[in-house]
């Protein structure tokens, strides 16, 4: 009976705390749960760790201000070297270098055009060049585009670059003879219809132009990009964010014309009616050979290697015979005498009498003869007793003296400092002959 009892007495215990549990539950779940918020304050900064930032700050300062007073004293050093420094030059006795235009039996031309700060004489001597052809051929003087050339010679030798996988050179320089192939594939454009610079003052300045390109074409190469359209299509939008896009048709004295037509019917200019000659004893004289110059981007083999006297001659003859020159060679010499627009071989070099094809060739292969600038020969006069030759002259040089534009060129410069030319061939008839039937001749025996 006791054990019954109490067995009863747990049972309703036990259901008396289950019930008090629920009605505890049931109290929590009917409350809604709290939640917490974000929200920002300030870092804590570390007292300690921050005097040590500081230390080293202002440590960091110290070594960066002598760094840059270091630099500045370089800087201003290398600058006061640059404008303090010198370059060996000579002149001529007066009486002995031609001094006014008038001294010249000359050919068309139009007056000097500079180049400014671009790499591109090839392209203003070459320009000039086919416009005294045009005047010759046709009668007609037409200003041609200078620029238009360059744009189109940039996109070859970005097509060029991806079909040699980068190892093709990619510069500002190139030939004289780029100029008509460029017109043979791209046509030609008047100046009017394509100026080829958008800068406010009108000057030419390629810098920021050229580094774009080289800098992508430098990645191109590492990353081995070689999908051409992408490559010239990239390159075309640069150019045109910086020399304008060239026209595909333009207006000429009334009339329409694509740039293929304006050369065919206005210039009457046959691009391969032009020939090209080097004289040099690396390559057999009276055969066809390779122009070995980096500027020579294009590797054209097809430059006629004559003789020094037969080089020399062939430029008297055109002069005299109404056609003009496009050459180039080496102008970096003392002998190139600015203050008087002057260039000729001094006696310290060598004296004139001795230039031959062997003192030429000495000069190639050491270097001291290189080809860095192109020049359109329009000229011919004789003082004091020596050929001088009048050259249009784009570089900055040229318009540091009178006659703005022109330098002087005696024919020991010519002989010893000029590397190549192009002419029409008609100048040259008799000679291109002996090209299709010679055998090639010993150069120690020629030029002699």
């Amino acid at each position: 009976m006791l054990a019954s009892l109490t067995r009863r007495c747990e049972m309703l215990r036990t259901c008396w705390y289950v019930a008090i549990f629920c009605l505890v539950a049931a109290s929590a779940w009917a409350q809604p749960a709290v939640r917490q918020r974000a929200f920002y304050v300030p870092e804590v900064k570390d007292p300690v760790l921050e005097k040590i930032k500081d230390g080293n700050k202002k440590e960091q300062e110290v070594k960066d201000s002598e760094i840059s007073a270091v630099r500045a004293r370089q800087k201003a050093a290398a600058k006061k070297k640059e404008d303090q420094r010198k370059v060996l030059r000579t002149e001529l006795p007066e009486g002995q270098a031609p001094t006014t235009l008038d001294q010249f039996i000359s050919v068309f031309h139009f007056p000097p055009q500079a180049q400014f700060m671009t790499g591109t004489c090839w392209a203003f001597s070459g320009t000039s060049f086919l416009e005294s052809e045009v005047k010759r051929i046709s009668g007609k003087e037409v200003k041609m585009s200078e620029m238009y050339a360059v744009y189109c010679e940039y996109v070859e030798k970005a097509r060029r670059f991806v079909a040699e996988r980068g190892d093709s050179a990619f510069a500002e320089g190139s030939q004289l003879n780029a100029v008509p192939r460029m017109w043979k594939i791209c046509g030609a454009v008047p100046l009017d219809a394509y100026p080829g610079v958008l800068e406010k003052n009108g000057l030419h300045d390629h810098t920021a132009l050229f580094d774009e390109m080289n800098a992508f074409l430098k990645w191109v190469r590492q990353e081995e990009i070689w999908d051409e359209d992408l490559v010239v299509g990239m390159v075309k939008d640069i150019l045109d964010r910086y020399m304008g896009k060239p026209p595909a048709e333009f207006k000429f004295e009334g009339k329409k014309y694509t740039p293929q037509k304006f050369l065919d019917k206005v210039l009457e200019i046959r691009p391969d009616d032009y020939v090209q000659f080097m004289s040099t004893m690396s390559v057999p004289f009276f055969t066809k050979g390779l122009f070995d110059v980096p500027d020579n981007w294009w590797k054209d083999a097809a430059y006629h290697n004559v003789p020094l006297d037969a080089f020399f001659d062939i430029i008297v003859k055109a002069i005299r015979g109404g056609y003009s020159v496009g050459i180039g060679g080496d102008v970096s010499e003392p002998g190139k005498d600015y203050t008087h627009s002057a260039a000729f071989v001094p006696t310290f070099d060598i004296p004139s009498e001795y230039i031959d094809q062997s003192a030429r060739e000495y000069r190639i292969t050491n270097g001291s003869t290189g080809d860095d600038h192109g020049i359109h020969l329009v000229g011919i006069a004789e003082v004091a007793g020596k050929l001088w030759f009048l050259v249009k002259d784009s570089g900055r040089s040229a318009r540091w003296a009178p006659p703005e534009g022109y330098y002087f060129f005696r024919e020991d410069f010519v002989k010893l400092k000029m590397l190549s030319f192009i002419v029409h061939k008609d100048a040259v008839r008799d000679l291109l002959e002996r090209f299709e039937e010679a055998v090639p001749e010993r150069q120690e025996d020629k030029g002699r």
